[in-house]
């Protein structure tokens, strides 16, 4: 029996399963000569898988009963439940995105126009234990969603750090300088920097970091660094979309004037409007007006039977 897998959690309903998929990072893996990116997460009754070779990007989910129809076809010899299958594809898929494989476990992939297939090959209790993973086009929401706005966000964090460890230099040769204005003098010349140049940093990075960085290969996509701002991104998105989501409830039910009102509150007459709007807006009455408003507003105490 296969060990519970600790590294994708356990949740219920597509809802939920996408935004635990979002907060995933993306993993470089290589199948033959082939390097993607993927990121998986598997929960009780199924699983959701997105793959990418940065020019397609390629996604399955599978339901329970998905699940079951193909480990009967697929391992006819094994039959253990469902549950036991989610298990041990978890077991080997997450060791496969952490950069360990297991030696007994084989991946290789396939594709074709219609989408991508991904194999493997390993053992379950004994038994040998294959399975495929049907892989369709990732519709572009999806696309944006876990790839494009996440990025673009990473860069804006990145840029917006870079930009304090500029100010932060600067401010430290400042600092150095005052102290060798005051006489302070090194004990040890290896030390001695010269003041930072914004200007030159830059040209530098582009002329000689970044070539560097781009014959490395797609493989170098997500560093361990960037795996966790990418976390970091995506769980804040997760975060406002439920702050989104609660307040477009509250909207939806909160009551409106209308509703607030007794039910069975008449409404106030014409007479009644008028005489008010009349005591507000009118200037100082003579005292002849003011003998008439009283008898203007009998007919309302009549009206509730206090002398009938």
């Amino acid at each position: 029996m296969p060990r519970p897998c600790s590294c994708c959690p356990r949740m219920e309903g597509s809802e939920e399963l996408e935004s635990s998929l979002l907060t995933q990072p993306w993993a470089s893996v290589r199948f033959g000569e082939s390097t993607f990116l993927a990121k998986v997460c598997f929960r009780d009754t199924g699983y959701i898988l997105l793959i990418s070779d940065l020019s397609s990007v390629w996604y399955e989910s599978a339901g329970i009963e998905a699940v079951g129809q193909r480990s009967k076809e697929l391992n006819k010899r094994l039959t253990v439940h469902v549950s036991s299958f989610l298990n041990h594809l978890c077991n080997l898929m997450c060791p496969l995105l952490a950069g360990q494989p297991g030696a007994t476990t084989a991946f290789s992939c396939q594709r074709s126009p219609s989408g991508l297939r991904l194999h493997v090959k390993s053992e379950l209790s004994g038994l040998p234990f294959y399975w495929d993973f049907h892989c369709c086009p990732a519709p572009l929401e999806m696309v944006f969603r876990h790839l494009v706005r996440p990025l673009i966000q990473m860069n804006l964090v990145l840029q917006c750090q870079v930009q304090e460890l500029i100010s932060l230099l600067l401010q430290k040769d400042a600092e150095i300088e005052d102290y060798r204005e005051s006489g302070a003098t090194l004990s040890r010349g290896r030390l001695r920097t010269e003041p930072f140049q914004e200007e030159t940093f830059q040209q530098n990075v582009v002329a000689e970091i970044l070539p560097r960085i781009c014959s490395a290969g797609e493989g170098q996509a997500f560093a361990s660094a960037l795996q966790q701002l990418y976390t970091a991104v995506t769980q804040h998105e997760v975060k406002q979309a439920r702050k989104r989501h609660c307040s477009e409830d509250d909207v939806d039910t909160a009551p409106t004037a209308e509703t607030t009102k007794h039910p069975h509150s008449p409404p106030a007459s014409q007479e009644d409007e008028t005489t008010s709007s009349s005591e507000r807006t009118s200037p100082a009455s003579s005292p002849a007006q003011k003998h008439r408003l009283p008898a203007a507003k009998a007919k309302p105490k009549k009206a509730k039977g206090l002398f009938s």
